[in-house]
């Protein structure tokens, strides 16, 4: 008995266990508070006799050792805590089987107050964490035993130190955010990108995906190849999460990591401290809050949504010719409706023409008088191009067989919508294209708001009421008071605002002003000014609309036709973020010209 009050005493000091909610306990934060006089025969007769009282008595142990040493603990959280999730911690697997042996009571009854602390790591992205256990049978210990530590409980990354590169958080990997990255000097920063998607979608090319005249991969670029320290730099990561909330005081982010991801807590959380934080969180569909849309719409923002759409349209297109199916089933099945006359809804609804005219009428010859396609628009279809432009695209259209309703959606139900005129319109695949709008997480932030509900920035991109932290691209619009209207919500303006960043940001680290707090007196030069170059739109059967004026007010090239639709192509080639992605899409657009596109439903 002597022997075990020894190693009772004495394994903890250099090991680690948990207590109650799988906190580990190391050996500086004990080595003062484990030594009690207490007589051997009053413990022994606590573990022999009284089982639940020498539970309460390690208990008490814990908890005044977490006491003692809290002042310590909270002066090294920084040093050494946050040090030790990064890294993962130690684990002692045989001196946490003596602690079960010596806690057991007479019976062999198995304590569950100590359990050895299961370590979950992931060195490879920089975070460490224990998870948390309840423990019922310690429900005695008092909840104050914890109080104080949420915060240094959720691991993450700790604030960088004198001779670390300072951190650069980027929220989002859309156009501006991508952009951003790749202009970044990784010599003079480490970078931390945190998005619930590890790719870039080539947005205006995601239409000819949902049809099969580019393969999805075509579209989506890997952000480790824009920007390659996320997956080599030592202290660059990227984090497939959601950020949930900033702390502009503390510089950390919160985060959320992708649900089902078999991790040891659902939800998983962490925290990550930043020198600069960068905002490109995009923007949700506008929905103007019409019942029904969210349930049964969908959407064209992001790879998933267009790989829904096309497993939709062929399911309709086989389902159709199934024995049985009535004639007005088979209109309403193979009714495609598309909600927005804006770029994109005008350009699905062309590449949706086109396959019909080409691949439908040839490979589902049964049901081809069924199919049609309608565009619902509250007003005229392409508002920002040319009036000329916009009147050859709708008799394009039109010719295509694509029927154009003016008309405002009152409620969408499951297999039909409701127009403010009382038309009743049956769908059978429904595609909302309505522009974009504030995400919820922008409109949880308190930030100031430009007008519409973006973030607000000034004429540099800061968001002015906070230190060391920027917006841009669909998520930010300028304030107010700096007399300049919030600009669209187009691609290249995000691309150019991450561009102006990206080098803001490398004349700020060269001026060392990379870390917090330190870029107040630094000047940062010519503020951000966008100069549109022009809108570009495809509707269909080799045509195309091509508008270079930088207003709707202003003189400029304005062309429509085969002519225009050879230079959409060739700029969209060309901008396509890597050759490999330039010639995936090369390929793609040949392979459709001479073989037609696949009719192929996987998933």
């Amino acid at each position: 008995m002597n022997i075990w009050f020894v190693w009772l005493v004495r394994v903890p000091l250099g090991s680690t266990f948990s207590v109650r909610s799988g906190i580990p306990v190391s050996r500086t934060r004990l080595s003062r508070a484990l030594w009690f006089d207490v007589p051997l025969e009053k413990f022994k007769n606590l573990l022999g006799e009284n089982s639940l009282a020498a539970k309460m008595f390690l208990s008490r142990i814990a908890k005044t050792a977490f006491s003692q040493s809290s002042q310590a603990a909270r002066i090294a959280a920084g040093n050494q805590y946050m040090g030790m999730l990064r890294k993962g911690f130690p684990s002692a697997p045989t001196y946490h089987t003596w602690l079960r042996d010596v806690i057991a009571s007479g019976n062999g009854e198995r304590s569950s107050l100590l359990r050895p602390a299961d370590v979950f790591r992931v060195n490879s992205r920089g975070i460490g964490h224990t998870p948390h256990f309840q423990y019922p049978s310690a429900d005695a210990v008092q909840d104050d035993l914890y109080s104080g530590a949420d915060d240094a409980r959720v691991p993450g990354l700790e604030p960088t130190k004198a001779g670390e590169k300072p951190r650069v958080v980027v929220l989002g990997t859309g156009w501006a955010g991508c952009r951003f990255l790749k202009g970044l000097d990784t010599k003079l920063y480490d970078i931390v990108c945190i998005s619930p998607r590890n790719h870039m979608v080539f947005t205006p090319l995601l239409a000819s995906t949902c049809v099969g005249t580019l393969e999805f991969r075509s579209v989506a670029e890997p952000v480790s190849r824009i920007q390659s320290a996320l997956s080599g730099a030592p202290n660059s990561y990227f984090y497939l999460a959601s950020c949930t909330g900033i702390d502009t005081h503390k510089h950390q982010v919160c985060c959320e990591s992708v649900s089902s991801a078999g991790l040891p807590d659902e939800p998983y959380h962490f925290k990550v401290a930043y020198d600069k934080l960068v905002i490109a969180a995009g923007a949700d569909p506008l929905t103007f809050n019409i019942r029904g849309v969210k349930e049964h719409a969908m959407f064209l923002r992001e790879v998933q949504h267009a790989q829904e759409i096309r497993r939709k349209l062929l399911l309709n297109l086989m389902l159709s010719e199934a024995p049985g199916i009535s004639e007005e089933e088979k209109k309403r099945l193979l009714h495609c409706v598309v909600i927005g006359g804006g770029p994109t809804g005008v350009e699905f609804s062309g590449e949706l023409s086109d396959f019909i005219m080409r691949d439908v009428r040839q490979r589902f010859s049964h049901v081809k008088d069924y199919i049609q396609v309608t565009l619902i628009e509250a007003s005229e279809i392409l508002s920002s191009f040319d009036v000329g432009l916009r009147q050859y695209a709708t008799n394009h259209l039109t010719k295509s067989g694509v029927r154009l309703v003016r008309g405002v959606v009152k409620e969408v139900l499951p297999e039909k919508i409701l127009l403010s005129d009382g038309t009743c319109v049956p769908y059978g695949l429904l595609v909302w294209s309505t522009g974009v709008g504030p995400s919820e997480f922008v409109k949880s932030l308190d930030l100031p708001k430009s007008p519409g509900g973006r973030i607000g920035v000034d004429e540099w991109l800061r968001v002015p009421s906070v230190e060391d932290v920027f917006a841009l691209g669909d998520c930010a619009g300028f304030l107010e008071q700096t007399g300049r209207p919030v600009l669209p919500a187009l691609a290249q303006v995000a691309e150019r605002e991450g561009k102006y960043l990206a080098n803001l940001f490398n004349q700020m680290g060269k001026r060392n002003g990379g870390r917090a707090h330190c870029a107040k007196d630094i000047p940062l030069g010519d503020p951000f000014v966008y100069r549109h170059l022009g809108s570009m739109a495809s509707v269909g059967r080799y045509k195309a609309l091509v508008d270079l004026r930088q207003s709707k007010d202003a003189k400029g090239i304005s062309m429509a036709g085969f002519v225009s639709w050879f230079i959409w192509r060739s700029a969209y080639l060309t901008r396509v973020v890597s050759w490999r992605n330039r010639f995936y899409v090369a390929v793609n657009w040949a392979t459709t010209l001479v073989f037609g596109r696949d009719n192929s439903r996987i998933g």
